[in-house]
């Protein structure tokens, strides 16, 4: 994490700079802390980046922050998220998947975004997942949850105004506008890679069964990514690893002596899913597509 703070000030410290080609190293410095502090409050909603229990709230907190999610929020949904993968309108995170949208202007958006890499499922992932409130509201039901979740978001929305209001939509669109549009597109890869285009199961609103973390295998996907790449971010591309061991954390899977079914490698994916419409990618699965991805 000291690392990823270091990379983070640097990046905002060549950003200030007038020179384009400072400003650029800058851009791409906190584009890649930015992808780190994602993956940092992953693995703190785990509770797994500190082996000190008590570090991995307040670190999650600094990271939500980054990240752009309440720490809170998402520690909750992502919860859910393990308990119910592989049962699509079931899990929060998938739910919305179940069906495209009905009209042609929605379908069309879905499909011109991802055709030019404009990073709206990422930027939607958010909205829907972290700060919708209502339907956080419908999906924790205990009182002393719901106040937990919309204080942690109020105060991290009240930080972003105060900033925006002190700095100016124009200076902080120059520090961070690039660095966030880049880590948005990244993450759009990464998101979209573990569970989307992944035959599943629906209730249809009946009563089911989690099914255990062991066999939650079938029901997702791991892109592979260079070892060293893979390193530096706490082996994030392990995805089916971790959903089969969501306990160990993620600098000890690759200690996890199993080679995982539908581990793919990251550029064989990248190039098939971005063949695909937007549309078709999102809202089916291999099995009714015929797209082998």
């Amino acid at each position: 994490m000291g690392a990823t703070i270091a990379v983070t000030v640097a990046g905002v410290w060549l950003s200030i700079a007038e020179m384009p080609v400072r400003w650029l190293i800058g851009q791409l410095l906190l584009a890649a802390s930015l992808i780190q502090w994602f993956i940092v409050l992953h693995e703190c909603g785990h509770g797994t980046l500190f082996s000190t229990p008590w570090l991995n709230a307040p670190a999650g907190q600094l990271a939500g922050f980054f990240a752009l999610i309440p720490f809170d929020c998402w520690k909750r949904v992502h919860n859910r998220h393990h308990k119910w993968t592989g049962w699509q309108d079931v899990d929060p995170t998938t739910a919305l998947l179940t069906a495209a949208p009905a009209g042609r202007l929605a379908r069309g958006l879905v499909n011109v975004c991802w055709a030019y890499w404009i990073p709206l499922f990422s930027i939607l992932y958010r909205l829907n997942n972290f700060w919708n409130m209502p339907r956080l509201m419908g999906l924790f039901r205990t009182r002393a949850v719901r106040r937990r979740l919309i204080a942690n978001a109020v105060v991290l929305a009240t930080i972003y105004i105060v900033g925006l209001v002190m700095i100016g939509p124009a200076t902080l669109a120059r520090l961070f506008g690039l660095a966030i549009l880049l880590a948005l597109i990244t993450e759009d890869m990464l998101l979209i890679s573990q569970h989307t285009h992944v035959p599943m199961g629906r209730s249809g609103g009946a009563r089911v069964t989690p099914y255990p973390a062991i066999e939650q295998e079938h029901f997702t996907r791991s892109l592979r990514f260079p070892a060293w790449l893979s390193r530096l971010l706490l082996h994030f591309d392990a995805h089916e690893l971790h959903h089969m061991y969501p306990f160990v954390p993620g600098h000890r899977l690759s200690e996890i002596p199993y080679s995982p079914a539908n581990e793919v490698s990251c550029w064989r994916w990248i190039h098939a899913a971005r063949a695909m419409p937007g549309e078709v990618l999102l809202f089916q699965n291999r099995d009714q597509s015929g797209y082998d991805v």
